[in-house]
């Protein structure tokens, strides 16, 4: 595999469906099998390792935290200077295969994050989807450019560093 291959693909304006729903599709193979990279994701402690430092991101819920359909995670993170609350629901849970966070309060209109695990022979493919709306819409679009700038960093960030640690 060629060093361009191996880079994570992120597109943080992969498509926009109706109603200002914007949708972000990352891509990283992870020289693992799903078998191993999926427990990695059962432990939501493991976030706070793949979240930007600059971020101030941690997991307010007392751990440890069992990940399942219906489990409720409470964060604190801050950007740009400015502290706030993020809480989510996994909607869906199929270990290995997939699951789905949703947004039930936080800085978004919408946020639904799925996360897909394909075995690739010896490899795992982890394909993110995150619908999001921006607050305000439709007149919250003017920080779409920002938005879309600060999630691609974000997820690249968390691919190489998954990468760093799980192969």
């Amino acid at each position: 595999m060629s060093e361009a291959d191996s880079d994570p693909r992120v597109d943080p304006r992969a498509a926009r469906e109706p109603g200002g729903i914007h949708v972000l599709r990352a891509v990283t193979r992870i020289e693992a099998p799903r078998e191993e990279v999926f427990p990695f994701f059962a432990d939501a402690g493991n976030l706070e390792r793949i979240t930007p430092p600059e971020l101030r991101f941690r997991i307010v819920t007392p751990g440890p935290v069992e990940m399942r359909k219906g489990t409720l995670i409470e964060y604190r993170l801050g950007l740009w200077g400015v502290g706030f609350g993020w809480r989510t629901e996994i909607t869906a849970w199929e270990p290995p295969v997939t699951f789905t966070d949703s947004q039930l309060k936080g800085p978004y209109h919408t946020w639904i994050h799925r996360h897909d695990f394909a075995a690739d022979g010896d490899a795992t493919v982890m394909t993110d989807e995150v619908r999001y709306r921006l607050p305000l819409w439709p007149v919250g679009e003017v920080a779409l450019p920002v938005v879309a700038r600060q999630l691609g960093r974000i997820f690249r960030h968390r691919a190489a560093v998954i990468r760093d640690l799980l192969g």
